[in-house]
C-alpha cells in the first residue's frame, strides 16, 4: 500500500515536472511576457518541494524546474536579444544608408566647388525631389555639369599701338596709325601721318609677290598643286585650298590679290623658280630697286611679322605696280568661282570699296594680322586726281575704309590743300 502510494506520488511529480517544462518552454517562445510566468512558476515551486518532503522522496521537479527555468531564461534572452539586434541592425543600417548618401552628396558638392578648373566640365551630384501621379514623392541624386567662368584674353596690341602711334592727333581723325595721300602724277603730298613709321604690313606684302609673279614671264596656265608646305604653320590662318588641289598659276594669283588667300601666295613662291628662297630673294631685290629702304621681306605671303615696310616705301610700291595691267585686273576683280573637283568655289573680294559706285579704284590690296592691324592700299581717282592712300595699323575692322571714305569727302573739298606732315607736329594723347 505504501509502495503503490509512493508509485502514484512520483507519477504525480513526473507529470507536475513535464507540465513545468512546457510551460517554461511557452514562456521563452512568448517573449515580453516571460517575467510575469517566471514568477507564478517560482510561487509553485514551494508547494511542489513541501509536498515531495512529506512523501520521503527528492523532489524530482525541483532539479527538473531549474533546468526548465535556466534553458527557457536562456533561450528567451536569446531570442529576445537575437529580435531586439536584428531590428536595430535593420534600423542602423537604413539610417546610415542615408546618412552615407548625405554625406556622399554633400561631400561630392564639394568637390565640384573645390576642383573647379577654368574651361573644365566638373561633374557632382544634386538633390531631385520628384512627384508621381498620386502625389508620391521620390528623391533622387542626379549628376550635374558645371562650367568655370573663364574671362576673355585683352586684345593682342599691335607694333603701332605698342609704339604710341594712336595717339597721334590730325585734323581728319583718322583711325590708321600711319597714312599717306600722294598725287600719282604731281608726287604732291597731300596728306601725311607717321610715313616714315616702319610696321608689319600683313598681307600688303601679296602686292609685291603678284609683280615678281607677273615680271617672270611664267606660264599663267601651268597647274600647281597645293602641298603640306603651302599650310600655315605661324598663323594656322583658313583656307577653302585644300592639300592636293590643283589650280592654275593665274587663278593662284587672281585669288592671293583679289581675296588674299595664303596658300595661294605660298604656293606661287614656293613653285617659282629656284625655289621659295629664289623667290624672297627677288621680292628684296625688287625693293631695293624701287628706293624702298625701309621694306623687308621675308615669306610671300604677309603672315610673317617680319615682312615691314613704311607709308613712303609703300607708295612707291602702289605707283609702280599700279602700270602692270595684270595686277590691276586680278587686285579690282569683285569676284571669282574655282572649279575645285565636283566643287565649285566662289571668292569675293576682301575690299568692299570695290563693289562701290561711288569709288574708281584702279589697284588696291587688303592686309590684317594682329601685329599690323587692318591695312589697305590704293590707286584710285578721286576730283579728277589720280591718288595713292596708304593706310596701316588701322584699330577697327572697317575703319581702314572709314579713313578712305573720309580722305575722298576731304580731298573732294579741299583739291588744292597740301597737308604738313601729322609727325612733325603731332602731340602724343594718353588713353
Amino acid at each position: 500500500m505504501v509502495v503503490s502510494k509512493g508509485f502514484a506520488l512520483n507519477r504525480l511529480f513526473t507529470v507536475v515536472a513535464k507540465c513545468v517544462c512546457i510551460a517554461a518552454l511557452g514562456v521563452a517562445f512568448a517573449g515580453a511576457g516571460s517575467s510575469s510566468v517566471h514568477a507564478a512558476q517560482d510561487k509553485k515551486k514551494p508547494a511542489a518541494s513541501k509536498t515531495a518532503a512529506k512523501a520521503g522522496k527528492k523532489p524530482v521537479a525541483k532539479g527538473t524546474s531549474k533546468a526548465s527555468g535556466k534553458v527557457a531564461s536562456k533561450a528567451t534572452s536569446k531570442a529576445t536579444s537575437k529580435a531586439t539586434s536584428k531590428a536595430t541592425s535593420k534600423v542602423a543600417v537604413k539610417s546610415s544608408k542615408k546618412t552615407s548618401l548625405v554625406a556622399k552628396s554633400s561631400k561630392v558638392r564639394g568637390a565640384v566647388h573645390a576642383s573647379a578648373r577654368p574651361g573644365k566640365h566638373t561633374s557632382g551630384m544634386q538633390r531631385v525631389v520628384l512627384r508621381g501621379k498620386h502625389g508620391k514623392r521620390t528623391v533622387r541624386y542626379m549628376p550635374i555639369r558645371t562650367v568655370a567662368y573663364v574671362p576673355p584674353a585683352p586684345p593682342k596690341l599691335s607694333f603701332g599701338q605698342m609704339a604710341g602711334l594712336h595717339g597721334m592727333q590730325d585734323e581728319l581723325d583718322l583711325k590708321s596709325s600711319v597714312a599717306l595721300v600722294v598725287d600719282q602724277d604731281t608726287r604732291e603730298v597731300l596728306f601725311s601721318k607717321n610715313d616714315s613709321a616702319v610696321l608689319p604690313i600683313a598681307s600688303l606684302t601679296k602686292l609685291m609677290t603678284g609683280v615678281i609673279a607677273t615680271e617672270a614671264r611664267l606660264d599663267m596656265q601651268e597647274l600647281i598643286t597645293i602641298t603640306d608646305d603651302d599650310v600655315s604653320t605661324e598663323k594656322r590662318s583658313p583656307s577653302r585650298l585644300k592639300v592636293g588641289t590643283q589650280l592654275s598659276r593665274g587663278e593662284l594669283l587672281l585669288l592671293a590679290l583679289m581675296s588674299s588667300e595664303n596658300r595661294a601666295a605660298h604656293a606661287i613662291g614656293r613653285s617659282h623658280p629656284g625655289g621659295m628662297d629664289r623667290f624672297v630673294q627677288l621680292m628684296n631685290a625688287k625693293a631695293a630697286q624701287l628706293g624702298m629702304r625701309d621694306t623687308r621681306y621675308v615669306e610671300p605671303t604677309g603672315l610673317s611679322s617680319n615682312n615691314q615696310s613704311s607709308g613712303k616705301d609703300l607708295a612707291a610700291l602702289v605707283a609702280y605696280a599700279s602700270n602692270n595691267n595684270q595686277l590691276r585686273e586680278f587686285s579690282t576683280a569683285p569676284g571669282h568661282q574655282v572649279a575645285v573637283g565636283e566643287r565649285t568655289l566662289s571668292y569675293v573680294n576682301t575690299n568692299r570699296l570695290i563693289r562701290n559706285p561711288d569709288w574708281d579704284i584702279g589697284l588696291q590690296k587688303t592686309g590684317y594680322i594682329s601685329e599690323a592691324g587692318q591695312c589697305l592700299v590704293m590707286q584710285t581717282k578721286v576730283a579728277g586726281r589720280k591718288l595713292i592712300m596708304v593706310f596701316l595699323d588701322s584699330a577697327g575692322k572697317l575703319s581702314r575704309l572709314g579713313d578712305a571714305e573720309r580722305v575722298r569727302r576731304w580731298v573732294e573739298n579741299n583739291r588744292a590743300t597740301v597737308v604738313t606732315p601729322v609727325s612733325a607736329v603731332a602731340k602724343t594723347t594718353h588713353g
